[in-house]
C-alpha cells in the first residue's frame, strides 16, 4: 500500500470513497467539491492509501486553508490501513490535528451509527489520538427561536485594546470548566493561552472584531466578556466568559443574548452555532434558557 497526498487527477476515484454513512461527519463528495474550491479543503491536506493499481483504498480528508487544523473524516473502511495513514500525514505535518466527528445526539443507542463510527475511532486511537471529548451542539434560529432580550443589570461596551481582553480571557480560566483552554493553560501557562485564545478569535474566525463586546454592572465593574463571531459555515457563539467573582449569577445566559443580539441586528444571522462540553452542565443550561437547542454531538478526538 501507497500513502501520498491527493491530486486533480485522483478526484474521479476518491470522490465515490466519500459516499456519506452514519459515521463519517460532514464529509461527503458535493461537501468536498466546495470546500475544495473555497480553499477550506486543500488536495495537500487529502492523503490517499493507494494499491498499486493506484485505486484508493482509504482516504482522509483535513480541514485548514492554512495548516491543516481538523481531521474532518476517515473513509475506506480498513481499519489497519486508515491507523497507517493518519499516522504517515501526522508525519508529514509535523503535527497530529484533532479528529471531528458530528453525531445524532443519541449516536450510542443507534448500531448503525456505532457500526459506521467505531472503526473510525480505533483507528485515530492507533494513530495516536488518544484523548476523547464530547461535546453538545446548539443551534439559535431565526423564526423558530426569540431574539433574547438585553438584561438592564448590564451594559456592553466595545473594547479595542486586545491587552485588556488578553487578561480577561487569561482571568477567566480560573475555575473554567472548558476543557480545551483549560487544557491548554495547563500546558503552557494561562497568559500564552489567552494570547493564544484571542489571536484565533481576531485572526482565524471570520467574525468582526468591532462586535466583540466587555460587559459592566451597574456598580461600573467589568463582569466578562462576549465574543460572537462566524466561521465558514455559519455565525457562532466564539467566547465567552463570566469572571469567577461574578459567577452564580446567570450572566453567561445573559452574555448570550448579547452574542446572539449582536450577530442578528450588525451581521443578518438567521441560525447561529454553538458548542459547549458535555460535561459543562452549567453551560448547556444557559443555552437553553437563552433559547438554543440541542440535537448533535461533536466527538473530538486528540492527541492530548
Amino acid at each position: 500500500m501507497i500513502f501520498r497526498t491527493a491530486t486533480e487527477d485522483d478526484l474521479d476515484s476518491l470522490l465515490p470513497v466519500l459516499a456519506a454513512d452514519p459515521g463519517s461527519g460532514t464529509v461527503t463528495p458535493e461537501n468536498y467539491r466546495a470546500k475544495l474550491a473555497d480553499g477550506q479543503y486543500r488536495l495537500e491536506h487529502t492523503w490517499l492509501a493507494v494499491d498499486r493499481d493506484d485505486r484508493v483504498a482509504a482516504a482522509a480528508v483535513w480541514w485548514g486553508s492554512g495548516e491543516p487544523r481538523a481531521l474532518d473524516g476517515v473513509f475506506g473502511g480498513d481499519e489497519e490501513v486508515a491507523a497507517e495513514l493518519l499516522r504517515t500525514a501526522h508525519a508529514a505535518f509535523g503535527t497530529a490535528p484533532e479528529f471531528h466527528v458530528f453525531l445524532p445526539a443519541d449516536w450510542r443507542e443507534r448500531a448503525e451509527v456505532r457500526a459506521a463510527l467505531d472503526w473510525r475511532l480505533r483507528a485515530a486511537r492507533a494513530a495516536g489520538l488518544t484523548a476523547e471529548l464530547e461535546r453538545l451542539r446548539f443551534d439559535w434560529r431565526a423564526g423558530r427561536d426569540a431574539v433574547p432580550e438585553a438584561d438592564r443589570r448590564l451594559r456592553y461596551a466595545a473594547e479595542p485594546d486586545d491587552a485588556v481582553i488578553a487578561e480577561l480571557f487569561a482571568r477567566v480560566l480560573a475555575g473554567s470548566l472548558d476543557h480545551g483552554s483549560t487544557a491548554g493553560a495547563a500546558r503552557q501557562g494561562a497568559e500564552a493561552q489567552a494570547r493564544e485564545d484571542l489571536e484565533f478569535y481576531r485572526d482565524t474566525m471570520l467574525g468582526e472584531r468591532s462586535w466583540w463586546r466587555v460587559a459592566r454592572n451597574g456598580a461600573g465593574e467589568t463582569v466578562g466578556f462576549a465574543i460572537p463571531s462566524r466561521n465558514p459555515g455559519a455565525h457562532v457563539v466564539g467566547y465567552l466568559g463570566v469572571l469567577p467573582e461574578h459567577r452564580g449569577h446567570g450572566y453567561a445566559e445573559q452574555f448570550l443574548g448579547e452574542i446572539t443580539r449582536i450577530l442578528v441586528a450588525e451581521a443578518g444571522a438567521t441560525e447561529i452555532r454553538a458548542d459547549t462540553d458535555l460535561g459543562n452542565l452549567p453551560m448547556a443550561a444557559a443555552f437553553r434558557r437563552a433559547g438554543y437547542r440541542d440535537g448533535q454531538r461533536r466527538l473530538v478526538l486528540s492527541a492530548e
